[in-house]
């Protein structure tokens, strides 16, 4: 396993900047609790829950069908739309966290990730004329992807107006808008759409789903990755895990998110963990004070006291084991026709 750290990507002299910005953003959408929906489960549609815990005002419960845990009540989509379009936070990671690690982040996420998009296209052998990311931030990935001349087209959906700057900037075709509002036609679609840790953020993830498939074009290619709500790093923190914020409302799991995908009308093709940080952020939080282990000493051999004997052997078991809290779906748009299978249009 890579030497791959924790402060490769989120550089400790940043990070108090960046807490109290995350501060602000919590009490801005806190002042609009009032316009919070309860909601059935994001991924199964199911209305029972248990409740999980709380945290920074947001309450998680999980459901009882599929082990999603998810926010409920949470913003609306108006309120979203507001909270994103001047987010202190976001502003914050787009001048100062994103420059600062971008080489770090470049070498040790972005390669790395189109190395393995490269792959997927050609393990099941998808034209490569057009790609779409959805949610493209600060344009590292579409920037490296550009780089490879591979696709002959790939385009930036940003809806955060700074980062679309950004991305802009990097000489990216980008739109400036929730993949909501757009819209793809005809030959215009796109072979593969990639969507890199955006729809745990979503209100509606079905919906946002359901619009990717109209924008692939039939035997095109969707690959997510978002959060597993059922790895370690989240597991065994629970509300202390940095994962989960006051921006993540949806913490599926690799078969509740395949189960997702499905209902759409997707082929599911793979789903795997390939997380490089469990064991560290776990580690951190309890050095730091933030958790412990004292009630689970094989943890605590493991990630404190052998750390450098076991530490990188115990996350390659969380890779290899579907355990890691960071989730890859990849699923394959049919080709049949439009009145066949759901919104293929």
């Amino acid at each position: 396993m890579s030497n791959f750290k924790e402060q490769d990507i989120r550089p400790e002299a940043l990070m108090a900047g960046q807490k109290i910005a995350a501060l602000t953003d919590v009490g801005r959408l806190l002042t609009r609790c009032g316009e919070f929906i309860t909601v059935p489960c994001p991924a199964c549609g199911q209305g029972a829950s248990r409740p999980r815990f709380a945290k920074n005002g947001m309450t998680y419960v999980t459901c009882t069908d599929c082990e999603t845990f998810y926010v409920s009540p949470r913003p609306s989509p108006d309120v979203l739309a507001w909270f994103y379009r001047d987010s202190p936070n976001y502003a914050y990671w787009n001048q100062h966290i994103f420059p600062a690690s971008e080489t770090a982040r470049r070498q040790r996420i972005f390669i790395p990730r189109v190395d393995r998009i490269l792959e997927i296209c050609d393990k099941y052998a998808v034209p490569t004329d057009a790609l779409l990311e959805v949610g493209a931030g600060f344009g590292t990935f579409c920037a490296e992807l550009r780089s490879r001349n591979v696709f002959k087209r790939v385009v930036g959906v940003e809806p955060t107006p700074g980062l679309a700057n950004t991305c802009r900037e990097r000489g990216i075709e980008t739109i400036e808008s929730p993949i909501e509002q757009v819209s793809f036609d005809g030959a215009d679609r796109f072979d593969v759409v990639v969507s890199f840790e955006v729809i745990e953020h979503l209100f509606a993830p079905t919906e946002f789903v359901a619009h990717i498939l109209r924008m692939l074009k039939p035997g095109g290619l969707i690959v997510l990755t978002c959060p597993n709500g059922q790895g370690f790093d989240i597991e065994a923190l629970g509300a202390a895990s940095s994962s989960v914020d006051h921006e993540h409302l949806n913490y599926f799991n690799p078969t509740s998110l395949s189960r997702l995908l499905a209902s759409c009308g997707m082929d599911i093709l793979e789903s795997f963990t390939p997380g490089k940080l469990d064991a560290e952020l776990v580690r951190n939080a309890v050095l730091t004070g933030d958790a412990s282990l004292d009630d689970q000493p094989l943890l605590q051999r493991l990630l404190i006291e052998e750390w450098e004997r076991h530490g990188a052997a115990f996350q390659q078991f969380l890779i290899e084991r579907g355990l890691s809290s960071n989730l890859w779906v990849v699923a394959r748009k049919p080709v049949a026709d439009a009145a066949s299978v759901k919104d293929v249009s």
